[in-house]
């Protein structure tokens, strides 16, 4: 709840969560780019400074963490830990302690040999990675180790992903438990009785760990999620879906912040922001979409939120209320503009990555690019295409997109594939051929028992396998001739970091899988499953080498010239360089022009230096800076955008005449 209400922008509050807070765990989230980082730093900082006899703990559960990064080289109070936990340690060190348990629950309960046992757990565990943090945190709150937590959550996607972990757990724990179903029987039957031992404690201590944690982050009087947002188009849209999945969840919220609202002031470009995002916000609250929470406004600041700046954060905060009815109705029309733009993608291009920091204009530049390709190259067929769990693309194209491709207009289609759909129609194949083979018989399987082994097989499969069948999915369409280019609008660098890394434990699982098929002589039971898989380890195997083909595939690097983004793009072209994906362009997006307003100019300055830094670490790059500009938004904007963003490539007609992009339509 914020302390008092105003009808008016511009009044300062304070955030119930600033005030003495009776929780012990919060999480800042939202879509990437928004300031989650930076809020859940600044809020940990004023906890830890306003209670200097308490103890706080800031962690971090992003892949890509950056609160080192936001914290600098400033020094946090005693009383305040820095955490960004690595799930993946943490993984293999549970992993480490409890192997000898998971065999012996596998070799019990099914005909699997040791040597199967020991694949199928080297690869798969799914989820547990994420749930490492989780029960970290769950056990520091029970254990009362800090009187509050503050949580730095991914973006979107994987945070849903995370805070839904419970649930993926409880099925992989369904599955451990079936391989015991039979040995408890077999004891029962030829014993008399069967008496629970350490590996039944250890899968119910598990289960009453998962059972606790849901209870942790349902519970209002111990936990609260802060979302955080920028009064822009696409992130309202992508908030309002994550208020509506966190009520869904029933994980307590109260406010939602709304980040770097811009001042009031005589700046053209200033004013026309502040116009759009006080429409936009008036708009939000005057539907009523969002629950009863509250607005609180956070300015945007000069200088970058980081180091002991991060102090001064919520000195500002304003509550927000209905737009003022005096707001100029006339948009001021930027239109975009371009500095070194890099040459035209080649007509052998195949596959285009965008990828970067959330927030940085991932979607927008994607959709530019594919629009400008449709423009550039008449004869060909471009596929636009989104993996993200938290899909943007048809709200930036301003069309309704969904997991089947949609026309925009000659040349151009796009579709937001989704990942768990695809994974679940592998698993209604897998089912129906099972069900098959449960008909027939087979030497040595006990149907009663070992069928629950069998149908339980893909929920212990790798986490992150839906996410590769889609991917999957666009390599189909390319097999098939369907599509000549893909541009892929990809999850924030997190999250694609770890899809980039993927293939590579895919294709080992898919070769645990076969191995198990031909040694059991299943694989002729399974023929509709064994197509598929041997299509998947196909496709994969063409994913991976187009990837690393410089004359066929790119990945485009995009950031924004603050000292964050510039360290998460410097891990993202490492990882590439040795994974051997070629990112040959760069581009610095929403950078501020110089006018003649001291806000603008304080921000080009800041920019100018981190322009610098770019310039000088990643020389040999193209590195193209694209200025603030009128909201890309729908096709006829995105069309200008992808016009300027490149160098022009005349195409001559048959006449000899430079042709022109044909009009794509909505």
């Amino acid at each position: 709840m914020i302390s008092r209400s105003i009808n008016t922008m511009g009044a300062k509050v304070v955030p119930g969560f600033l005030e003495k807070p009776h929780f012990r765990l919060i999480f800042f989230g939202g879509k990437g780019g928004v300031g989650k980082t930076t809020c859940a730093a600044a809020a940990a900082l004023h906890y830890a400074r306003r209670s200097p006899q308490g103890s706080f703990l800031l962690i971090s559960t992003d892949p890509a963490h950056s609160l080192a990064d936001s914290i600098g080289d400033f020094s946090s109070p005693d009383n305040l830990k820095i955490l960004e936990f690595n799930a993946q340690d943490s993984l293999a060190t549970f992993k480490a302690r409890h192997r000898t348990k998971f065999a012996e629950i596998a070799s019990r309960g099914t005909f699997l040999d040791e040597e199967d046992i020991r694949r199928i757990l080297d690869l798969s565990l799914p989820g547990l990675d994420e749930l490492m943090a989780l029960l970290a945190i769950a056990g520091w709150v029970e254990t009362r180790a800090y009187d509050l937590i503050v949580v730095d959550t991914a973006p979107t996607g994987h945070t849903l992903r995370l805070l839904t972990t419970p649930d993926l757990i409880r099925t992989w724990l369904k599955a451990l438990d079936a391989l015991l179903a039979k040995h408890r029987f077999m004891r029962q039957r030829f014993q008399g009785s069967y008496q629970p031992d350490e590996l039944d404690d250890f899968l119910k201590e598990l289960a009453a760990s998962v059972k606790h944690l849901e209870g942790l982050l349902k519970d209002p009087r111990t936990c609260r999620f802060v979302p955080v947002m920028l009064a822009e188009e696409l992130v309202i849209s992508e908030t309002l879906e994550l208020l509506s999945d966190l009520q869904r969840l029933h994980i307590p919220v109260r406010e939602v912040v709304v980040n770097r609202l811009l001042p009031e002031n005589s700046c053209p470009l200033c004013a026309e922001g502040r116009r759009r995002q006080q429409l936009l916000l008036g708009d939000l609250l005057r539907r009523g979409v969002l629950g009863g929470h509250p607005l609180v406004g956070v300015p945007l600041s000069p200088d970058e939120i980081r180091g002991s700046i991060l102090s001064t954060l919520w000195e500002g905060v304003m509550a927000v209320a209905r737009t003022p009815a005096a707001l100029p109705q006339t948009p001021l029309n930027l239109p975009p503009r371009v500095e070194a733009a890099p040459p035209c993608p080649s007509p052998e291009i195949t596959f285009l990555t965008f990828a970067g920091k959330g927030g940085v204009g991932k979607t927008t530049l994607a959709c530019a690019t594919a629009l400008r390709l449709a423009r550039e190259f008449p004869g060909k067929e471009v596929l636009l295409f989104s993996t993200d769990p938290a899909h943007s693309l048809s709200a930036c194209l301003a069309a309704p997109l969904g997991p089947r491709p949609v026309r925009l207009g000659r040349g151009l289609t796009a579709m937001e594939i989704d990942a768990p759909g695809e994974f679940a129609a592998l698993k209604k194949q897998y089912q129906q051929d099972l069900e098959k083979f449960l008909q027939s018989a087979f030497e040595n399987f006990d149907v009663p028992f070992d069928r629950q082994v069998m149908e339980r097989m893909l929920d212990l499969s790798p986490p992150g396998l839906d996410e590769i069948m889609a991917l999957v999915r666009a390599m189909e369409f390319l097999e098939k001739g369907r599509y000549d280019i893909f541009i892929l609008d990809s999850a924030p660098t997190g999250h694609l970091l770890r899809l980039l890394e993927l293939p590579e434990l895919v294709d080992q699982w898919l070769k645990t899988i076969f191995s198990f098929l031909l040694k059991y002589k299943l694989t002729f039971r399974f023929p509709d499953l064994s197509q598929q898989l041997v299509r998947i380890s196909r496709n994969l195997k063409l994913l991976r080498n187009l990837w690393r083909d410089p004359a066929r595939a790119a990945l485009y690097a995009v950031s924004i010239l603050t000292e964050m983004a510039f360290q998460e793009t410097g891990d993202l072209l490492a990882i590439c360089a040795r994974l051997g994906v070629p990112t040959p362009v760069l581009l610095l997006n929403q950078a501020t022009p110089a006018r003649d307003c001291p806000l603008c100019t304080a921000l080009n300055h800041r920019e100018a230096l981190i322009k610098e830094k770019f310039r000088q670490t990643f020389a040999g790059r193209q590195q193209t800076i694209i200025y603030r500009q009128t909201d890309p938004r729908g096709l006829e904007r995105l069309g200008e955008l992808g016009q300027a963003l490149y160098r022009p490539r005349i195409v001559e007609n048959h006449h000899g005449a430079a042709s022109d992009m044909p009009a794509l339509s909505n």
